[in-house]
């Protein structure tokens, strides 16, 4: 078997019966702890972590094609999961966001192949990029995804690159400044990291615009219409020679939907998606307030619901990544 076709099958392990990646991503570590902290006086628990992902891995990856999850914490929920459901490993450290050049920085202690070895059919790996930044930083920034893509294709294990746009001179991404920036700076990433140098199998994107300020979906300032927010898609379409899914950005479940389907009617032809916050962010509270069993009640109730009409909208709007698999 070639390592086209090694990779080929690993996807397939990823994907549902309709060629689909509906996958649930919980790989969260230092947004994790501030979301728990949020809810107790006392420090974070490394056990809270790892049973919180746990539970809802149990409970949730019945309905997913996949999960995605961190090495650090992660691992028993990983074990944990449905048998049907495929697994993604991240593989980045956490809280480089934090450093101003936001340079990428793998996980000291793991490699692709220590990875495969833990069971994952897939590795992820979430890269900050300013499009308009300093080029020196963004050559250094590309040559590290290269490195990451030939470790990926020696292995043999797909390669799903999550890019997050940002701008040095708008720390505020809510903000109107950002929105009316954020279709050139996704995009134009899309287009940068399509390229068969990087050898990434499938790209984990945002949504071109911010769905806030569109018009006839927009709470305050309308930054774009109807027409240039469909015209943002078309162009992500454009952009992507490589399979793309999308993050949910912590958005709420109903607003996530409606951007699939916005997006769909743009005519972007998008493979699935990586959904976090908004299928399961909610059961946090009551995980440290009510305890552990209230929490599977909530995930096992409104949690597999999300999850459930998540897939619904999917099974409308999204197609095979082998469509665009080259």
């Amino acid at each position: 078997m070639s390592a086209k076709d090694e990779k080929k099958r690993r996807l397939n392990q990823l994907s549902n019966e309709s060629g689909l990646i509906t996958a649930l991503a919980f790989d969260q570590r230092g947004a994790l702890k501030k979301m728990i902290a949020r809810h107790q006086i006392q420090p974070v628990a490394l056990e809270q972590m790892t049973n919180l992902k746990t539970l809802v891995a149990e409970e949730l990856t019945g309905d997913v094609s996949a999960i995605l999850l961190d090495p650090e914490y992660g691992l028993p929920a990983a074990k944990a999961r449905s048998a049907a459901s495929g697994l993604l490993l991240a593989y980045e450290k956490t809280g480089y966001d934090n450093i101003r050049e936001r340079l990428p920085v793998c996980l000291s202690d793991w490699s692709v192949r220590r990875l495969k070895e833990a069971g994952a059919s897939a590795v992820k790996f979430l890269l900050y990029y300013d499009v308009d930044g300093n080029n020196q930083i963004n050559q250094q920034k590309q040559a590290y995804i290269e490195r990451i893509g030939a470790e990926c294709s020696a292995e043999e294990l797909p390669f799903f690159l999550e890019i997050l746009s940002y701008d040095e001179k708008f720390s505020d991404k809510t903000s109107p400044q950002f929105a009316k920036l954020k279709p050139h700076k996704v995009n134009k990433a899309i287009a940068v990291f399509s390229d068969q140098r990087f050898n990434v199998d499938v790209l984990k994107v945002e949504v071109p615009v911010n769905m806030d300020f569109v018009e006839g979906f927009a709470s305050e300032e309308i930054v774009y219409s109807r027409k240039e927010a469909a015209q943002a898609f078309q162009n992500q379409e454009l952009a992507a020679s490589v399979p793309y899914i999308y993050l949910s950005a912590g958005v709420a479940v109903g607003r996530f939907q409606e951007t699939l389907f916005f997006a769909y009617e743009s005519g972007a032809k998008f493979s699935g998606v990586l959904c976090g916050r908004a299928s399961w962010g909610e059961v946090v509270p009551i995980y440290v307030k009510e305890g552990q069993e209230s929490a599977r009640r909530w995930l096992q109730e409104q949690g597999r619901q999300n999850i459930s009409s998540l897939n619904a909208v999917l099974q409308q709007t999204a197609v095979p990544w082998s469509d665009k698999y080259r």
